[in-house]
């Protein structure tokens, strides 16, 4: 079963497609999965930028 605080995250990610305009369940997951993958890009490129600040030499292997 969902505890109340992870089920009120659902409710408002839910919430956020819902206002817009994609209710389509099918929609959503696909939106979402979007987003974690951007995300992890953007995570990959700060981890190198700051190797990259640190030893003082160009980012390797840009994204």
């Amino acid at each position: 079963m969902l505890s109340g605080d992870l089920r009120s995250r659902i409710d408002r990610v839910w919430d956020a497609f819902w206002s817009g305009e994609i209710s389509n369940p099918l929609e959503v997951i696909e939106q979402i999965t979007y987003l974690m993958f951007i995300r992890r890009l953007d995570s990959i490129q700060t981890g190198k930028e700051n190797k990259a600040n640190r030893t003082r030499r160009p980012i390797e292997n840009p994204v």
